[in-house]
């Protein structure tokens, strides 16, 4: 596959943003990032026919407008969006968060580290998995 793979990474903190971009480039996963900052923008993104469905969602719970679970929820109630792979990251340690997160149909669940280098290091492995390791369901709009 020579296609270059899209993340939508939803996130309101510009430094876990930066991090997560950052862990990305360290790791030579160029590929393009999305940046959604809050749960409303994401939903105008997944179900804008002008955009092309990303290839990974890196979704965080805690966010303005619309939280995570219920982006979670209508992603997995729609057509268009059902098979889209799905990556809860997250600092919630509410065992409450994550059952929600896989009832709702979340492919991961990944609580973000405090650390710098480990946060590094997570996000690298999750996109090594992600982007490089897993097979992708066939992604149309």
């Amino acid at each position: 596959m020579n296609k270059k793979m899209v993340i939508l990474l939803v996130e309101d903190n510009p430094d876990d943003e930066e991090l997560t971009r950052l862990a990305f480039e360290e790791s030579r996963l160029l590929n393009e990032v999305v940046v959604a900052r809050d749960g409303q923008e994401a939903i105008d993104y997944l179900f804008d026919p002008r955009h092309e469905l990303p290839n990974l969602m890196l979704l965080d719970l805690k966010l303005p407008k619309v939280d995570g679970l219920e982006v979670l929820k209508r992603v997995r109630e729609h057509p268009r969006t059902r098979i889209l792979p799905v990556v809860m990251l997250t600092t919630s340690k509410e065992e409450s968060d994550l059952i929600a997160s896989y009832q709702l149909g979340c492919n991961s669940y990944i609580r973000k580290p405090v650390e710098f280098k480990e946060f590094i290091d997570a996000v690298r492995q999750l996109g090594m998995y992600w982007l490089v390791l897993n097979e992708p369901p066939p992604i149309w709009n």
